[in-house]
């Protein structure tokens, strides 16, 4: 009887509120969310989570073998010099000379392949640690001396003030470097000999040495370099004003979103934002909805989304992030993906302490995912630019037809041979060519602006690729009367905004972006850069080139709150110029959560 009556009052309506409504989320839902949580935070549980075998190896792998080999490789290039002129001194007769050709034999063979393993391990290295060393005390001595004069200067005497930090930074690390390098020369060794071969272990520490010395050096000198280029280049302004159309100029609409970060369940929480964000990918879909309704109105040339379609990379997420596009094919026609740091480098969402080793299937499966996303939105519009920019003329779809098989095969099965089959299918695609509409026309070229990592707490480190950046400005000068769009995920350095905290600026632009600005100068009065990556709204200047960041439509802000997005209207100027013209705000409301 008593049952009775609670079901009558349950039918009556007077539902009992939920002690923890799942829906809302909880706790567990912040676990890696940094706009929840500080990095300090989540660092210290990673000390507890880490696995230190997996650290442990993937250290070895990725920095303590490419120094041990490059510190070998002078060692081994003079043993070799010193067997060689020490059986040339000794030709006196046929087994030496004989002795003397199999030397020199050995030598003509090896040496290709010792500088190209002692030229590929300084570069990892200069990727891993050299780089990333000096831009960290860039910018922690930016953030200093803005958190010092900033708020008292105006715009250009901001711009001056980073431009010097630039140099001091590199006089700073080139004297650190200096002096790690004196530290460690007593130790270091430059000669080699056979009899080395004999008792390998007496070559471990003069070999660490040697990488340690080779690398401080370049740093130093690097350091100092790139400090004073820094300080000398175009420093990032705020936008003053948007341009006027010329009369009778060819204009195009650009839909520019970026960082959707799809989750792959209902109400699923970003891992960035945790309960501080949306639920599920409502939002894209009313996004997506109004997108459509617009482009009947007024068409759209391009849907660019920037990056992180997805929150991880997992299949559950591409799959819900096609099954909503496929819902508006007009847009789909008009559709170009990148690839984000979350769709590849986020190797657990629910545990920032775990990682791939560098051989992992893991990140080629985040890869595959990707590439096919890509093709089955643009595979038959885009082209893929190789060595030689007659190459362009193979279609995504084309080039990647003959790894079907072994991409199929991976999916299927997994497996690290297979994996290592198709370790360079991803790097080989990028740069991805829009054509031009016409000689004078718009076209993009889509970038890959994600470091290899393998480690979810440093997922969105930035670099481009000095093959990427060879390869975009051979298509620019293919084409020399037409505009572009250069589209990549990261920023290319940090934003000219004081106050921004330091965990917010190191470890998320890119590592050689100053580098990349000044292969793009020469092309500035004809390019735009758009990206995405830090869910920033701003639009500004470096010298003549223009840099967009696009903000997410659905990161930082529940479901209640509203969002928005721009389309961006391009136009042809006078003299080959790229016009960007004052952008349309398009606002994505919130809607109320529902409650139990």
């Amino acid at each position: 009887m008593m049952q009775h009556d609670a079901t009558a009052k349950t039918d009556a309506g007077e539902r009992e509120v939920l002690l923890v409504d799942p829906r809302e989320g909880d706790a567990e839902n912040d676990i890696a969310a940094t706009k929840q949580r500080s990095l300090f935070a989540i660092a210290g549980g990673l000390l507890v989570e880490i696995s230190l075998p997996k650290l442990l190896l993937a250290w070895t792998v990725s920095l303590t073998l490419p120094a041990m080999l490059l510190g070998l490789a002078p060692l081994v290039a003079t043993g070799w010099a010193t067997t060689a002129t020490a059986q040339m001194r000794y030709l006196t007769s046929i087994g030496a000379a004989v002795g003397v050709i199999i030397v020199l034999a050995l030598g003509w063979i090896g040496w290709r392949p010792l500088f190209r393993m002692a030229e590929a391990n300084f570069w990892s290295l200069n990727a891993l640690a050299v780089q990333p060393s000096y831009v960290f005390c860039r910018e922690a001595i930016r953030h200093l001396m803005e958190r010092r004069f900033g708020a008292k200067h105006s715009t250009m005497q901001h711009a001056r003030l980073r431009a010097a930090s630039s140099a001091v930074a590199g006089i700073v690390v080139c004297i650190a470097a200096v002096l790690i390098a004196a530290v460690v020369w007593p130790n270091s060794r430059w000669l080699g000999s056979i009899s080395d071969l004999i008792s390998p272990h007496r070559l471990l520490v003069p070999t660490i040495a040697n990488a340690m010395v080779l690398t401080s050096l370049y740093l130093a000198v690097a350091a100092l370099l790139w400090g004073f280029a820094d300080a000398s280049m175009d420093q990032l302004l705020d936008l003053d004003e948007f341009d006027i159309a010329p009369v009778g100029s060819r204009t195009w609409r650009v839909a520019h979103l970026s960082d959707i970060h799809v989750v792959g369940e209902r109400y699923g929480f970003r891992m960035e934002s945790g309960r501080g964000g949306p639920r599920g990918n409502d939002r894209l879909e009313r996004l997506l909805a109004r997108l459509a309704a617009i482009h009947v109105g007024n068409p759209l040339d391009v849907v660019l989304i920037s990056g992180d379609m997805t929150d991880a990379g997992l299949s559950t997420e591409w799959a819900e992030f096609l099954d909503a596009v496929a819902k508006h094919p007009t847009l789909l026609a008009r559709m170009v993906l990148l690839p984000g740091n979350h769709d590849l480098n986020i190797v657990d969402r629910a545990n920032p302490a775990r990682l791939d080793l560098p051989f992992s299937p893991g990140k080629c499966f985040r890869q595959m995912r990707t590439l096919s996303a890509m093709m089955a939105v643009q595979g038959a519009r885009v082209h893929v630019v190789g060595d030689e920019p007659a190459q362009a003329a193979r279609t995504f779809a084309e080039n990647l037809s003959a790894h079907r098989s072994d991409m199929a095969a991976f999916a299927q099965s997994g497996g690290v041979l297979r994996a290592l089959r198709l370790r360079d299918v991803f790097d080989n695609q990028f740069p991805m060519l829009l054509p031009p509409d016409g000689e004078d026309g718009l076209g993009m070229i889509i970038l890959n602006s994600n470091a290899q990592t393998h480690f979810s707490f440093t997922n969105a480190l930035g670099l481009m690729s000095v093959e990427q950046s060879r390869r975009l400005v051979a298509v620019m000068r293919t084409y020399p009367k037409a505009r572009w769009i250069i589209a990549l995920h990261h920023h290319l350095m940090e934003y000219p905004m004081p106050g921004v905290k330091f965990s917010e600026r190191v470890g998320t632009a890119l590592v050689n972006g100053s580098w990349f600005v000044r292969k793009l100068k020469p092309f500035a009065s004809r390019i735009v850069i758009m990206h995405g990556h830090r869910h920033i709204d701003w639009v500004g200047v470096c010298g003549a080139m223009r840099i967009i960041s696009a903000p997410s439509p659905v990161m930082n802000a529940t479901d209640e709150q509203t969002r928005h997005f721009h389309i961006h209207t391009l136009a042809s100027g006078l003299d080959g110029k790229l016009c960007l013209l004052a952008p349309e705000k398009v606002e994505i409301a919130g809607v109320k959560r529902a409650t139990a």
